[in-house]
């Protein structure tokens, strides 16, 4: 597999897996209005995640015909060290401050990452990434809204953000580091090296958690970082996860409804 199309089963993985973790909380929503935003922003990750994973299947099977890779095989069929998100996204839901926070947080950096993929001359991403700016722009500013109700709420709610600050901020360093099919991407001038979004995902992170009577995070705090996800050594949470969500498709392989 060249290292292109690991970039792209990247932006593939990180949807997916995200998309998967807000669509548990369909039906467990706190309210009836925020059930259904939570799932529809599933939704849209989703649908990114199958745009990329055609992607990557159609450059698979230029690659290799005989093989005939499709957008299921790279989603159900896969095992967890091949997948490539970020640790982050596969953090467990917790309470709904736990996942306010990991969408702002992935979010905020997507939309920075798009909105320069979106110039890609590959002209399959940068429609993707074009197509999915407006999407995002809305995860953005839902989250943000959030982040600040829930900091600059009540003493439990503002308690809560801080624990999940706590909790996710060791997996913020993780977006900003470059592994090899960020380079090969960044020399063949279909993406960029993430360092490059690092100044401007704090400045406007930070700007949201002052107005949320929150923390705010450094850039310059020196992060143990012990696993990349992008490497495929992920937490303990993947494996589950992905167990959950493969499981019709491992067991009655090449199913359809």
């Amino acid at each position: 597999m060249d290292l292109l199309t690991n970039y792209i089963l990247h932006q593939a993985d990180n949807a997916l897996i995200l998309g998967h973790r807000n669509s548990e909380w369909t039906g467990h929503g706190p309210i009836l209005e925020q059930d259904i935003a939570i799932s529809n922003i599933a939704l849209d990750l989703i649908g990114q995640a199958r745009n990329f994973y055609q992607f990557a299947a159609y450059r698979l099977n230029e690659l290799s015909p005989s093989e005939k890779i499709t957008e299921d095989d790279l989603a159900y069929l896969r095992d967890e060290h091949e997948f490539k998100n970020f640790v982050l996204v596969e953090q467990p839901n917790g309470d709904w401050a736990n996942t306010i926070l990991r969408q702002f947080y992935f979010s905020s950096y997507q939309l920075l990452l798009f909105r320069e993929l979106s110039n890609s001359p590959y002209p399959e991403l940068a429609a993707i990434c074009e197509k999915s700016i407006k999407e995002i722009r809305y995860h953005v500013k839902w989250s943000s809204e959030w982040v600040i109700r829930l900091g600059d709420g009540t003493e439990e709610s503002h308690g809560r953000m801080l624990n999940a600050m706590q909790n996710l901020n060791p997996w913020i360093a993780e977006l900003f580091q470059p592994v090899d099919f960020d380079y090969e991407a960044d020399e063949t001038e279909a993406g960029i090296l993430p360092e490059i979004l690092k100044d401007e995902w704090y400045q406007r992170v930070n700007r949201i958690l002052e107005t949320a009577t929150l923390p705010t995070i450094s850039s310059e705090k020196k992060s143990m970082q012990l696993l990349s996800g992008k490497k495929g050594v992920h937490s303990e949470y993947l494996e589950p996860l992905l167990a959950e969500m493969q499981v019709l498709q491992r067991t009655y392989p090449g199913s359809q409804w």
